[in-house]
C-alpha cells in the first residue's frame, strides 16, 4: 500500500516503470562503450532514416497518418536534418576526456545523463525523433520517445528501422524505445517524471508540463517568426527565399515566417515580387472569410495546419480563382494581439503583411508582435546593411537573427550556415526557456571536471578596481 505522502501507482506508472527499467539496463551497457562503439550506434540510427526507401516510407506514413505537410518536403527534411546532424557530430568526443585545460588545471570528462524522455510533435513525426535519438545515443544515453498520438505510427516505424540496424551491430534494442500506442497524456506525464532528462518539442502545453514534471527539462518556445524587408534588400532574392521557406512542408515548421514587415518605400515592389512567385493578396470580404475558416472558435483550426494554400482558400470559400492556386496567401495583419489572429503563428502558408515607415519602425512592429507571441525564437532580415543584423541582435528579444536566408531552412542549422542542425529551438528566458541554443548534443551530456592545484595568484585590489577608484575615488 502506498504511504500517506505517496501518489497512487496506477497502470500508467507500472507500464512506464517497466520501459524505464529496460532503458536503464541498456544504458548501463552503453555507459561502458568507447567512442568508436558510440559512433557505431550513431551511424546505425542515422542510416535507419537516411536510407532512401526507408526515408520515403516514413515521409509517406507521416503525411497519411497526420494529414500534415508534404511528402517530398518531408523526405528532404528527414535527409538533410539527419545528414546535417551527423556532420555536426562527426569527430566530436563524447566519451572520456573531452578537454584538457592545463592553464586552469582542469580536465573535462563527458558523462551521460541517463534515460532521456523525448517529447516529439506531429508536425515532424520522423525527423524530430531521429534527431533526438541520435543526440541521445552520441552521449551514451538511452531514450524513450513520447510521440504525438497522430505521429505515433511513424515513430513506431522509425524505431523498427533503428532496431533492425542495432541488430546488425549487436547493440541493445532497449537503448531506443517509445511509449506504446495509444499514447496518452497520463503515460507521457509519467514518463517525464521517471526519466532523468526531458527534451520537449511541440505544443506549449507539453513544454510547460515538462518544466513542471520535477525532472530537469529542456523545452522550446513558441514560433511566430517575423521577417523584415528593408529598403536596401535585394527584393527578388528576398521574395524567392521567403516563398521557399513559407511553402516548405506547407509551413509546418516553427521557423516558417508568419509576418512580413516591409519598409514602405519598397513595400509595393516587394509585394509585386511575391506576386510573381504565386503569392496572392486576400483582402475585403475574402480576408474575413479566411479568418473565420482559420479560427472558427478563436483557436487555430487543425484543418488548416500544414495544408496547401489552395486547400485553405477553398475551405474558406474564397471566390478569387487565383487564391485557389496560390502558393502563399497574403493578408493585411490589421494590428497585433488576440483581437488580430493573423498576427500570431499560423502553421500554414498564410502570411500577415505590415508596412513600416522605416527600419526603426519595422523593428518596433516586430517587438510588438513578439510581445504577443514568439518572443525569443528568431527574426528574419533581408537587407544589404550588415549593421542592421547586429542592431536586431542587440535590441530585439530573439535568440537568432537570420540574415538573407530562407528562414525555416536556415534557422535550424543548414549546410550554408554555422548553426547546429536541430529541429528544436531554445528561446531563452524571453520564451520562458532555460536555454537559447539550437538543441544539440551538449544538452544531452553531463560534464565532470577534475581540478588540480595551481600556484596561487591573488590579485591586488587596485589591479581590479583601479579604474573605478581613478574615476570615483575610494
Amino acid at each position: 500500500m502506498p504511504g500517506p505522502a505517496e501518489a497512487p501507482r496506477g497502470a500508467a506508472f507500472e507500464a512506464v516503470a517497466a520501459l524505464v527499467a529496460r532503458a536503464r539496463a541498456a544504458q548501463a551497457v552503453a555507459d561502458a562503450f568507447d567512442q568508436a562503439r558510440v559512433d557505431e550506434l550513431v551511424a546505425a540510427a542515422g542510416w535507419a532514416i537516411l536510407e532512401p526507401a526507408r526515408n520515403r516510407e516514413l515521409a509517406e506514413l507521416a503525411v497519411a497518418d497526420t494529414g500534415i505537410g508534404d511528402v517530398e518536403d518531408k523526405i528532404r527534411k528527414n535527409h538533410r536534418k539527419t545528414l546535417g546532424l551527423l556532420r555536426d557530430l562527426a569527430g566530436l568526443r563524447t566519451v572520456g576526456v573531452i578537454a584538457e585545460l592545463p592553464e586552469k588545471g582542469l580536465v573535462e570528462i563527458a558523462r551521460p545523463v541517463g534515460v532521456v524522455c523525448a517529447i516529439t510533435p506531429s508536425t515532424n513525426p520522423a525527423a524530430t525523433p531521429a534527431n533526438k535519438i541520435i543526440n541521445a545515443l552520441k552521449a551514451r544515453n538511452a531514450v524513450i520517445v513520447a510521440p504525438s498520438p497522430k505521429g505515433a505510427s511513424t515513430c513506431a516505424r522509425l524505431l523498427d528501422f533503428v532496431h533492425a540496424q542495432f541488430d546488425r551491430i549487436g547493440a541493445p534494442r532497449d537503448l531506443v524505445q517509445m511509449l506504446p500506442s495509444p499514447v496518452t497524456k497520463e503515460a507521457t506525464a509519467e514518463l517525464m517524471r521517471q526519466c532523468d532528462l526531458v527534451v520537449a518539442t511541440g505544443s506549449q502545453a507539453n513544454v510547460r508540463a515538462a518544466y513542471a514534471s520535477g525532472t530537469p527539462a529542456f523545452g522550446v518556445g513558441a514560433g511566430n517568426v517575423a521577417s523584415i524587408v528593408d529598403e536596401t534588400a535585394d527584393l527578388e532574392a528576398a521574395a524567392a527565399k521567403i516563398v521557399a521557406s513559407k511553402t516548405f512542408d506547407h509551413a509546418t515548421s516553427c521557423s516558417s515566417e508568419n509576418s512580413l514587415v516591409l519598409v514602405e518605400s519598397v513595400a509595393d515592389a516587394m509585394l509585386a515580387a511575391l506576386g510573381r512567385l504565386g503569392c496572392v493578396y486576400v483582402d475585403g470580404a475574402g480576408r474575413e472569410r479566411l479568418r473565420q475558416a482559420m479560427w472558427p472558435d478563436g483557436r487555430l483550426s487543425p484543418a488548416v495546419i500544414g495544408q496547401p494554400a489552395g486547400t485553405i482558400a477553398a475551405r474558406a470559400g474564397l471566390e478569387d480563382p487565383a487564391a485557389r492556386t496560390a502558393r502563399v496567401l497574403l493578408v493585411d495583419g490589421g494590428g497585433v494581439g488576440p483581437a488580430h489572429p493573423f498576427s500570431g503563428e499560423k502553421l500554414s502558408p498564410v502570411l500577415a503583411v505590415y508596412r513600416a515607415r522605416d527600419f526603426a519602425h519595422a523593428k518596433e512592429i516586430v517587438r510588438e508582435i513578439y510581445a504577443f507571441q514568439g518572443a525569443g525564437h528568431s527574426v528574419s532580415l533581408h537587407s544589404g546593411r550588415e549593421d542592421r543584423a547586429l542592431d536586431l541582435g542587440l535590441t530585439l528579444p530573439v535568440a537568432r537573427v537570420i540574415v538573407n536566408q530562407a528562414h525555416c531552412i536556415a534557422n535550424g542549422g543548414s549546410f550554408s550556415n554555422g548553426l547546429p542542425v536541430s529541429l528544436s529551438m531554445g528561446c531563452g528566458t524571453w520564451g520562458r526557456n532555460n536555454f537559447s541554443d539550437n538543441l544539440n548534443v551538449r544538452q544531452y551530456m553531463n560534464v565532470t571536471r577534475v581540478s588540480r592545484p595551481l600556484p596561487e595568484k591573488v590579485p591586488a585590489v587596485d589591479d581590479l578596481l583601479g579604474a573605478y577608484f581613478a574615476r570615483w575615488g575610494r
